[in-house]
């Protein structure tokens, strides 16, 4: 059953609010729930609970005593709560005329009494409310009415905290990520070789799948270096980052090695003739001219490959034989691929 509620003027950005608390609203978290079973005790009640109250749902942050799901705001008692933004006091909801034929109050859980107080977050507003239920009616003292207001505000600082953890976190990842990353091509690292490529290989091998290595280096670079300067140098990487990009697929891996020299993990590659045909997808990416500030600069690709397991079940064994076979495709005339073998080992 809808309620008549009223919505506030700064719904847009109290719904900002709640969004800003991304996952820690998204299922019910401990410390909400020890404190939500505390407040059962201390009201002795059947229920209580930390609810947000969302674009749609209320959903539930912690609760205790009955398991009640979420449901949609409109039925929910607490939207009331968080759009007024201040306590709710319900003795009997059967003396409620929006309430009195709702489903919670004529059948299971029967609900008869609410109580509501608002949870906030550092900018003041509402996102919830910390509430009590009981399957009787009640009057509730003004000690209880201050009681439940201070349940609230711990409830508030806990999700302030949360937040902030969250937010730290994510911060932790992105300087994490920022670590992996060639700040030129936007690539990963050398230091993605240990934290990313060794977990992706250990994954294929216990599967008992493949996993493709390619070893690119770009003919002819350390020649524009000398000649156009390292700025036109850094452009030439720049493109040649987009140029790999078009080819390869999402789940690839690509780390710059150094300077020039690219490697290119391939996970669940079928086998050695799909390595070939991605490697030659990639030489004809190169053969197009590079126009920099007006200039047209030509560096093409030499390219080694090997397939693990066959090639080697580690990452130090794999990029040596690759880096053989790449050896061997320079020797062999550049803008080539070479398929490791035995023989360049």
């Amino acid at each position: 059953m809808g309620q008549l509620v009223r919505v506030p003027a700064n719904e847009t950005q109290r719904l900002l609010a709640v969004r800003s608390l991304n996952g820690v609203h998204s299922s019910p978290t401990p410390e909400l729930a020890t404190l939500a079973e505390l407040a059962r005790g201390v009201f002795e009640t059947p229920y209580a609970a930390i609810n947000i109250i969302d674009e749609d749902w209320q959903r539930i942050a912690g609760q205790a005593g009955l398991k009640i799901a979420e449901c949609s705001r409109d039925m929910s008692i607490c939207t009331r709560v968080v759009f007024d933004d201040e306590l709710l006091v319900l003795p009997d909801l059967m003396e409620e005329p929006e309430l009195k034929a709702a489903p919670f109050v004529l059948d299971d859980p029967y609900f008869r009494f609410y109580a509501g107080a608002p949870v906030r977050l550092e900018n003041g507003l509402p996102v919830g409310a910390f509430c009590i239920l009981d399957q009787r009616p009640r009057q509730f003292s003004s000690s209880e009415e201050q009681s439940l207001r201070r349940f609230a505000q711990i409830a508030s600082a806990l999700l302030r905290l949360q937040k902030t953890n969250l937010l730290m976190g994510i911060a932790e990842n992105d300087l994490r990520a920022a670590a992996m990353t060639d700040p030129l091509t936007r690539f990963f690292n050398r230091s993605a070789l240990e934290s990313i490529v060794d977990g992706a290989l250990s994954t294929a091998i216990t599967k008992g799948g493949n996993f493709g290595v390619l070893s690119l280096d770009m003919d002819g670079f350390k020649s524009i270096n000398d000649r156009f300067g390292h700025n036109v140098g850094d452009e030439v990487l720049c493109e040649a980052s987009v140029r790999i990009r078009s080819v390869l697929r999402a789940d690839d891996i690509v780390v710059r090695m150094g300077g020039d020299e690219f490697a290119i993990f391939v996970p669940d590659s079928p086998d050695k003739h799909a390595l070939v045909s991605l490697s030659e997808r990639l030489l004809a990416a190169f053969r197009t001219p590079f126009a920099i500030d007006g200039v047209s600069v030509l560096a093409r690709l030499s390219i080694g490959a090997a397939l693990a397991p066959h090639d080697g079940a580690t990452r130090m064994t794999l990029l040596k034989n690759v880096d053989s076979a790449l050896y061997r495709a320079k020797a062999e005339g550049r803008d080539r691929v070479a398929v490791f073998n035995a023989l360049d080992a």
